[in-house]
């Protein structure tokens, strides 16, 4: 099973903004009332294309998706906390946290899909929204898929219960923790763990500062180096501005994706290390990291489902 894919799903904006109901545990986002709701989607509609043209230019197959007038979805631009998609042509739906979010499920999208994918089932997580409990896809776990390892930071968005039962079904061994930022002289955990951390082919950055238990702290780099990963450790200050939200995708060769953002914080002494192994490409996300508290990662849903004609 490889770690990477060339197949990319993206959804392009039509109404993105400030989503209030994920703003109670995403400490990323800013809620900036100089701008008006049409400014904010037509500078994040201008930052999507960009970053998909870059994605493109690169041989990397970008499957878009438009989203819907209506029902209104803010955060429709992260598709991969409500769905993800597996190389046995299984697909997986998401309990979502906030209300709003779950309107983002869409069973078009999965239909257009069946046209060059094969899909054997869907199993749907989302009745765990019933219990109050959530998981949120690839947001909330990291998949190293070659080693059947996930990483998963408990918070809200991540319930432990649910990852163990994603865990069972698709036999991955759970590495649980908690990250946790300072957030108004608190110390509060992290909504998503692709925040701070990103699993690569041959390694993985990690906020391992953001880890403050030392047995949680030990494990997750004990694993790390029993699966021959490179730990490329970054900050608590770097964290917040996206530098844990990437991801390693194939194009002509092996990129790993990330914002401006992230890129202009990466000490040249990291920069070199990552590209030791793969090219680093980034794209201004500005106002959709400001605005939507994700960055380059949320905004893409790898598919490793097998091609239909192979």
């Amino acid at each position: 099973m490889r770690q990477i894919t060339n197949n990319i799903m993206m959804i392009e904006p039509v109404s993105f903004n400030y989503n209030a109901e994920t703003a109670f545990n995403n400490h990323y986002q800013i809620n900036n009332t100089a701008l008006s709701k049409e400014k904010i989607q037509e500078k994040a509609l201008a930052e999507f294309k960009g970053f998909v043209s870059l994605l493109r230019s690169k041989n990397i197959n970008v499957i878009l998706f438009k989203d819907t007038e209506n029902p209104s979805t803010p955060d429709s631009i992260f598709p991969n906390n409500w769905i993800s998609f597996h190389n046995d042509g299984e697909i997986v739906l998401y309990p979502m946290y906030a209300k709003n979010r779950r309107l983002e499920r869409r069973k078009d999208i999965i239909q257009k899909l069946r046209h060059d994918f094969k899909v054997t089932s869907i199993n749907d997580l989302s009745n765990y929204e019933c219990q109050e409990v959530y998981l949120e896809g690839t947001g909330s776990m990291i998949l190293d898929r070659e080693n059947k390892i996930c990483y998963a930071a408990i918070s809200d968005r991540t319930n432990k219960n649910v990852v163990n039962d994603f865990c069972n079904q698709f036999n991955f061994k759970p590495i649980l923790f908690t990250a946790k930022q300072d957030v108004d002289n608190k110390r509060l955990p992290i909504y998503h763990t692709n925040v701070m951390m990103c699993v690569a082919s041959n390694f993985a950055i990690v906020c391992i500062d953001s880890i403050d238990n030392n047995d949680e702290k030990s494990r997750v780099i004990n694993t790390l180096n029993n699966t021959n990963k490179e730990i490329i450790s970054i900050s608590e200050d770097q964290t917040n501005k996206f530098a844990g939200n990437m991801l390693e995708v194939e194009g002509d060769k092996k990129y790993l994706v990330m914002s401006y953002s992230a890129y202009s914080c990466l000490s040249k002494i990291q920069i070199k290390k990552i590209e030791e192994y793969c090219e680093i490409l980034y794209s201004d996300l500005s106002t959709i990291e400001n605005y939507g508290g994700g960055s380059a990662r949320c905004m893409m849903a790898e598919i490793f489902l097998p091609l239909k004609n192979d």
